[in-house]
């Protein structure tokens, strides 16, 4: 079996974290396979960095993969309690790893891109949902409501349309260096396996982000990121979008 539970807090390297096994938690003090969590080291100036690809050197600490369960990581102290030494714990810490788990996903949208895999704007992507094996349906946080409606309508007439996710958890900004273009509101992303890359990665993003922003000392038990909808990957009529509202200001696409 190659799920291992560790009840000590700290791994002994990064070779130590194959796929399906299960890390102690320092935050929750829950024990979960690592896809649902952070692995985080002590640089060589004494500060804790995220490690999302795992591989950095040394014995690392693992937490939950939330908001919630990082800001009580950092609240009880938990960088220099596991690793038995002063760690420097930068005040933005967790809003650095939210930026990386976001940054990851672009990274994997760009090469999505160069794959072919993206068609981009308002009439390829209603030329792709009637044509394509379309695998996500990607608007802008601040697409306009009519045309983000127009595309949804044809997303529903198709017989798959519950296997498809709906995803405006990024904004035109990132799109736009993500995809190489200026001001992409609407893109559609076809099957392929650098399409899934992309979909692992942004519900991780969602993940993180599903637990409230409610500051550090938050109770570590609501933190796991299988406690929330994995909203990225099915068509919704609720966005990815935390607040659940929209700019109702109109933005014209190129």
């Amino acid at each position: 079996m190659l799920g291992r539970t560790h009840d000590d807090t700290l791994d002994a390297g990064p070779r130590n974290s194959a796929p399906g096994t299960e890390r102690f938690c320092a935050a929750t003090h829950q024990v979960k396979p690592i896809d649902e969590m952070i692995r985080f080291v002590v640089a060589p100036d004494g500060a804790a960095v995220p490690d999302l690809k795992r591989r950095l050197p040394g014995r690392g600490i693992w937490i939950t993969a939330t908001r919630q369960a990082l800001g009580t990581a950092i609240a009880r102290k938990a960088f220099a309690r596991s690793f038995k030494r002063d760690v420097r714990v930068a005040p933005d810490l967790v809003e650095t790893t939210e930026r990386l788990i976001a940054q990851a996903a672009l990274d994997a949208l760009a090469m999505c891109h160069k794959a072919g895999k993206v068609a981009i704007g308002f009439a390829k992507v209603d030329v792709a949902l009637v044509r394509e094996r379309v695998v996500a349906l990607i608007n802008a946080a601040e697409a306009a409501p009519d045309g983000t409606r127009k595309l949804t309508a044809s997303l529903h007439r198709r017989e798959d349309a519950a296997g498809i996710a709906v995803i405006d958890a990024l904004s035109s900004a990132q799109l736009d260096l993500a995809l190489g273009r200026s001001n992409v509101i609407h893109a559609a992303l076809l099957a392929g396996s650098e399409s899934e890359t992309f979909l692992a990665r942004v519900a991780r993003l969602d993940c993180f982000r599903a637990a409230p922003k409610s500051g550090a000392g938050s109770g570590a038990g609501s933190g796991s990121p299988g406690s929330g909808k994995q909203r990225g990957r099915r068509a919704a009529k609720v966005p990815l979008r935390r607040d659940g509202t929209m700019n109702d200001g109109e933005k014209h696409e190129r």
